[in-house]
């Protein structure tokens, strides 16, 4: 029997101390500090955007020795930074520890209670599949503070800024898959936390292997979508893995294995209400977008979408923002809106998208193919500009 989550508490990061995620999430992305914890080596920082919720925890050289690992979390002691830690909150945790450990899955925290002045919650941290990503299941009750127990409260509660928060809450999480392992995976996330089986497209996404998207030299994607249980405010979950290309050929999901060091947490979907001004503000603050190629921006029947949209096809161009239309919606009424950020590492790996829906559900498929020709330019400079000169 399954332990089903309710609603999504926080994404994790682990970064070396002194690395500037923290820093470039706020300045770059608008999220704001709301609590803080320093103890065992390890300075914890939860930063919020609406719903959504980062924890960045930064890790000094030896806070891994024999001391008091992260809270709510544990140490990935990865090589590259990475973002290892999805926290779902459930209704109870040891009932929900016991189911998991019934259907054979690693816990590596037991349950845990943790209190203060603004009351208690119990947590504990189960294995994934999925190379290092771990999940903390949380009892959070009637808490009261800013965070959860143990940090300190530090800005806003609500972790706006001035002219309100930038995004709204985390629409989906994507996990990049090894070729072959997506179908297990799904299984896992389905028989252990609940998760259901969500069609992308019914006349081409296969039950049991997904949808196929050819693109690109190197191949194409494969995504499998999973949706929350039901009753659930947890964001849709995506498995993506790559289709096999030409020889020497190499996707981002392949450069994210490469370079991360494993299957891992690929990128989160940001929800915004607007993305033509979300865009704007990340990209005025410094943030780094994606520029898909100006051809994306000519195709007849790509304007002709953006057009029926009632969309100005010169600002999606300039913010490098994408369309996409849900199969069978003649009339352009059920769309999507997207834009992706560079990775926020110096290794290809981890990055956001911003995406603001217009009734569309999935995940912009018919951009994947613009997508990729955009991300195999980019990598092709990324390792022209490391060639020695």
């Amino acid at each position: 029997m399954a332990a089903p989550v309710g609603r999504l508490c926080h994404v994790s990061l682990h970064v070396p101390r002194g690395q500037p995620l923290a820093r470039d999430l706020q300045r770059s992305f608008g999220f704001r500090p709301v609590a803080v914890r320093e103890a065992g080596g390890w300075r914890q920082l939860a930063l919020r955007s609406g719903d959504a919720v980062f924890l960045v925890n930064e890790g000094a050289p030896g806070s891994g020795d024999g001391r008091e690992g992260p809270l709510y979390d544990v140490d990935p002691a990865h090589a590259v930074p990475t973002a290892s830690n999805v926290c779902f909150e459930v209704a109870g945790v040891r009932g929900a520890v016991g189911a998991l450990r019934a259907l054979g899955c690693q816990v590596v925290v037991q349950p845990r209670a943790v209190a203060d002045a603004q009351g208690s919650v119990t947590y504990a941290v189960v294995r994934s599949p999925v190379g290092n990503l771990s999940h903390t299941l949380l009892e959070r009750g009637a808490y009261r503070g800013p965070f959860l127990p143990g940090f300190q409260g530090c800005g806003g509660p609500d972790g706006a800024g001035p002219d309100g928060p930038w995004f709204s809450h985390v629409d989906h999480i994507a996990l990049a898959c090894p070729r072959g392992s997506s179908s297990s995976w799904r299984r896992w996330y389905q028989e252990c936390l609940g998760f259901r089986r969500f069609c992308l497209d019914p006349a081409d996404d296969h039950p049991e292997h997904g949808l196929e998207i050819r693109a690109g030299r190197a191949g194409g994607l494969r995504l499998t979508s999973l949706r929350a249980p039901p009753g659930s405010q947890a964001p849709l979950l995506v498995l993506g893995e790559s289709l096999p290309g030409l020889p020497g050929a190499r996707d981002q999901i392949e450069l994210f294995l490469a370079q991360h060091g494993a299957p891992g947490l690929q990128h989160v979907g940001l929800y915004t209400g607007d993305v033509l001004d979300s865009a704007r503000r990340v990209a005025e603050a410094g943030g780094r977008l994606v520029t898909p190629p100006d051809a994306y921006y000519q195709q007849a029947g790509k304007v002709e979408q953006m057009v029926a949209a009632g969309q100005d096809v010169a600002k999606l161009a300039e913010l490098g923002i994408l369309l996409d239309r849900d199969g069978g919606q003649g009339d352009g009424a059920r769309y999507l809106l997207q834009v992706f950020t560079k990775p926020l590492f110096s290794e290809e790996t981890f990055f956001l998208e911003l995406i603001q829906r217009r009734g569309a559900t999935g995940f912009g498929q018919g951009n994947i193919r613009a997508l990729w020709e955009a991300l195999e330019k980019h990598l092709a400079d990324f390792q022209e500009a490391r060639q020695p000169r």
